[in-house]
């Protein structure tokens, strides 16, 4: 086997894999590295996500929701089930399942599409300008080889923040993988972060039966997302049973025998909790550790990303880096976009990635969705808008469902009616948004969508009623 390539990828995430093959595609020699190993110890694509992060979760999402279901959704159909239990070794198998079916499938897209894998740890090595780089491959085993090519691109992806005053055990106190594995469930769980993480395993271990405690620092919910939407999402986790103490910091974590005992200061003083287990999602940092080599010339930035510019150059020759290991948000997609534009930009093609279009997604019961700016950003920004809602209540195919909680609120430029950015919380939003973005990557108008024949009945006509909303002439509510 040749070790030179015209394309190195060091990192199998959504961004490193996608890259990669996007690369050979464009026939491109392609080699990709990625050391994570799945529970069979064998080396498992896919990185974070399809590992420990966005399929697994996804997996217990669905399944502990068919569970809560049967409970607070199926006596209003009319169907009852009596003494319903869960197999919790099916419950996370179904899961490993799924994971084990993705990571083989990259290992089958990298062979069709002729990219060689290596299993170990990647570090870019020092060289002169104009040379090939070269990367070092270091084996679980400590075995070391090099292989060269001309363009390398860094995909190491991101890792949890460790609060150092309750550091993971694995055990007691846990990250999002461990949450995805627990053996049992937690008669009491406490998290430590309001934020997608945090909503989305706390929702699932919720459903299961756990009395879930969400500690979060920050004064407002969900302060990343329109306040409207924030809201509502934030008054339906209450009804699900959430307790999410807001603007509460976390001081101490100690593991005794009964339980994790934390000490946080709230509005009201100091306060102690008692948990089972104390899943700490603050946030994730970008994986550089033993990336580069001393001499590369790639520069980190005062939060360990890998600087680069527009187009994703670290301004050393033949070097790029995207997804989580940069700037931007830490998304799957958003990788992936980076991947492909970075494949064509060194095959010579037009590369795009348009940041102010990416969606956001929290897979939460309901789900919230958003892209583009919010109401507060517009505002602060002196942009002049206007702004059109819809509720779900009033969406046949959301009450015929029993999910007709939420809303859709579309932002539009209060002169030239093209969008600016679309929020919502309810049913199925996670696919709605699509429709949205690809309306503000041509550079729509609500009066655009409003015009667009929506079928009836389906949750889509609160995109349709919440355009035509902006211009205060939504058919179905008073405007």
């Amino acid at each position: 086997m040749s070790d030179k390539f015209d394309v190195i990828v060091i990192g199998a995430g959504p961004a490193g894999y996608v890259a990669a093959i996007r690369a050979a595609q464009l026939g491109l020699k392609t080699a990709c590295v990625d050391a994570f190993t799945g529970k069979d110890g064998k080396q498992a694509l896919g990185g974070t996500c399809l590992n420990v992060g966005c399929i697994p979760s996804k997996a217990l999402l669905d399944s502990s929701r068919q569970y809560w279901n049967i409970a607070h959704n199926f006596p209003v159909h009319g169907i009852s089930v009596k003494d319903a239990k869960v197999d919790l070794a099916t419950f996370i198998g179904r899961k490993d399942k799924i994971v084990k079916q993705f990571t083989g499938g990259i290992g089958q897209l990298f062979k069709a599409n002729k990219v060689t894998a290596f299993f170990g740890t990647g570090k870019l090595l020092g060289s002169k300008a104009g040379d090939s780089k070269s990367v070092e491959i270091t084996a679980a085993d400590g075995s070391k080889q090099t292989i060269s090519a001309t363009n390398v691109i860094l995909a190491s992806g991101s890792i949890p923040i460790e609060l150092p005053f309750a550091k993971f055990d694995g055990k007691n106190i846990v990250d999002n993988a461990g949450a995805l594995d627990f053996t049992e469930v937690p008669k009491r769980l406490g998290v430590i972060g309001a934020g997608v993480i945090g909503l989305e395993l706390g929702s699932v271990w919720r459903r299961m039966g756990s009395e879930v405690t969400i500690i979060e620092a920050l004064p407002d919910f969900l302060s990343v997302a329109d306040a409207d939407i924030a809201k509502l999402a934030a008054k339906e986790f209450a009804k699900q049973g959430l307790d999410i103490k807001l603007d509460a910091k976390l001081n101490k974590a100690e593991v005794k025998k009964d339980g994790v005992h934390l000490t946080y200061t709230d509005k009201s003083g100091e306060q102690q909790l008692v948990v089972d287990k104390l899943l700490v999602a603050v946030g994730r940092r970008a994986y550089s550790t033993g990336l580069l080599a001393d001499d590369t010339g790639v520069k980190l930035d005062e939060r360990g990303r890998i600087v680069v510019d527009e187009h994703c150059h670290t301004g050393v020759d033949g070097v790029w880096a995207i997804g989580d290991a940069v700037r931007g948000p830490m998304l799957a997609h958003k990788g992936s976009e980076e991947g492909v534009a970075v494949a064509e930009w060194i095959a010579g093609k037009a590369g795009h990635v348009n940041y102010d279009t990416v969606p956001f997604v929290i897979y939460t019961e309901p789900e919230v969705a958003w892209a583009g700016k919010t109401e507060k950003e517009l505002k602060d920004a002196g942009v002049p808008y206007k702004v059109g809602t819809f509720p779900f209540a009033a969406i046949g195919r959301a009450v015929a469902m029993n999910e007709a909680v939420g809303q859709v609120k579309m932002i539009a430029h209060a002169d030239t009616d093209r969008i600016l950015g679309v929020h919502m919380v309810g049913p199925g939003v996670s696919e709605l948004i699509a429709e949205c973005v690809v309306a503000m990557e041509f550079k729509g108008s609500s009066e655009d969508l409003a015009r667009i024949v929506h079928a009836h009945p389906t949750l889509s006509e609160a995109v349709h009623e919440a355009a035509l909303s902006v211009d205060k002439r939504a058919i179905h509510k008073g405007n």
